[in-house]
């Protein structure tokens, strides 16, 4: 009860992969955020800047400035919201193990050819010779 030892509560491994995947969640999804505010304030000061201040005042050029960074900006939301959700931590984990798995059959059948090629009982004799 008096003791200088704190029960802090330990996070096990997945606990905390689970809290390091939200995290990185919110920071696309803030990044995402901000790129939209960004997006909206650009494309009024491209509209202002040729249309105000005539810059480029033959032409509209804004109209595809703003439709290029829409496509950006699509994309963007495009990954976070979509290709995370299919190629996000439970795929890569998934990936992960299925090459581990190969590595291992590998590894075991590299093992099983040198034993049948080169079996034990050969070279303890060799040894003994």
């Amino acid at each position: 009860m008096f003791t200088n030892r704190k029960n802090a509560p330990r996070l096990d491994l997945e606990q905390h992969e689970l809290i390091e995947n939200a995290q990185r969640r919110v920071k696309q999804k803030k990044r995402l955020y901000r790129h939209f505010v960004l997006y909206l304030i650009g494309s009024v000061f491209l509209v202002l800047l040729n249309k105000i201040l005539k810059y480029g005042e033959g032409y509209d050029w804004f109209v595809w400035a703003i439709t290029f960074w829409g496509f950006l900006f699509m994309v963007h939301t495009g990954n976070v919201f979509i290709v995370q959700r299919f190629l996000g931590q439970d795929w890569e984990r998934t990936q992960r193990e299925k090459l581990v798995a190969k590595q291992k059959e590998r590894i075991e059948a590299l093992q099983k050819e040198i034993e049948t090629d080169l079996p034990l009982s050969n070279l303890s004799k060799k040894k003994e010779e």
